[in-house]
């Protein structure tokens, strides 16, 4: 993630670049170096350096990662001659680098030809079968084609091989969230709260999939991760503290008539509901009334 500081020099050396202030290959490095995707910018920039001999040869061996910059970017922007000409120029120079191959399935990509982009991946994959960014390929190739399954399958498949990797337990989780597979969602969770448990946002998502499953168990422990977000971010997410008060209503409702030990303790949820009422007056206060409202509707 890229935070304040980057974001800022990023735009900062932007706008330089553009008012014709000069320092295109910093920026170009800079946005490489943060992973964000600026393409028309880089096509722009990258483009002007690759056309020009003496910039070009002044770049030594970063000339290469250059080309390869340029070529994703000319992709992204659907100018495929010139990703075709930047591909042409690195087969040149490494004629059997595997690296290249991956630049030559995503040109297929872009162009549609989606059975030539899996027959292409999966000979790299013969290859070479621990290749994660082949096996993410094949997942977006899925995902672009609208084969929800088959990305599900990739997903799961990739995560047999590494189990490590947050983001795919993550896009897998959000997935199934999509397909209404709230089960298969919270196993996800779990997994990313057990690799990484002082990330909040797993703990809210993992509250918000047990939420919508319902029942008294999964009411109690999604009531349990809310709180933790609460905690992890020192009382400042509204939707945790929401989804408490909310949780709340849920287990009253669904424990009437039970024994007492279902019932819940009343003190949680009365200061979540006063650290949202002081929340709202600070920063929304035309809508107090309307969460005051909405609370009392909960009978908190």
């Amino acid at each position: 993630m890229v935070s304040k500081t980057e974001e800022t020099q990023l735009n900062r050396l932007e706008n330089q670049v553009d008012n014709g202030g000069g320092g295109a290959w910093e920026y170009l490095c800079l946005v490489r170096k943060l992973k964000v995707r600026r393409s028309e910018k880089v096509l722009k920039y990258g483009l002007s350096i690759l056309n020009d001999p003496k910039q070009r040869s002044a770049l030594g061996p970063e000339e290469w990662t250059l080309y390869e910059q340029v070529a994703i970017a000319a992709m992204d922007c659907q100018c495929l001659n010139v990703a075709k000409d930047c591909i042409k120029a690195l087969l040149k120079k490494f004629p059997e680098s595997k690296r290249v191959g991956r630049l030559e399935g995503m040109l297929l990509e872009a162009k549609g030809s989606w059975a030539e982009a899996e027959k292409a991946y999966s000979s790299l994959l013969e290859d070479n079968p621990l290749d994660q960014v082949i096996h993410k390929r094949k997942v977006a190739m899925a995902k672009a084609q609208g084969n929800i399954s088959g990305a599900i399958e990739s997903l799961n498949k990739y995560l047999e091989i590494f189990m490590a990797d947050h983001d795919a337990w993550r896009e897998l989780a959000e997935i199934y969230v999509s397909l209404q597979m709230y089960k298969q969602a919270a196993f996800c969770y779990e997994e990313l709260i057990l690799s990484q448990p002082t990330v909040p946002l797993y703990h809210l998502a993992y509250a918000d999939v047990l939420y919508t499953l319902g029942g008294l168990e999964n009411l109690q422990t999604s009531k349990k991760y809310y709180a933790s977000t609460i905690d992890l971010t020192g009382g400042k997410n509204t939707r945790a503290l929401l989804g408490v008060c909310l949780c709340t209503s849920a287990i009253g409702q669904v424990s009437k008539g039970r024994n007492k030990e279902d019932k819940e303790s009343p003190e949680l949820q009365s200061l979540a509901a006063k650290a949202l009422e002081k929340e709202y007056r600070q920063k929304a206060d035309d809508k107090l009334g309307l969460l005051t409202s909405a609370l009392r509707s909960l009978k908190i």
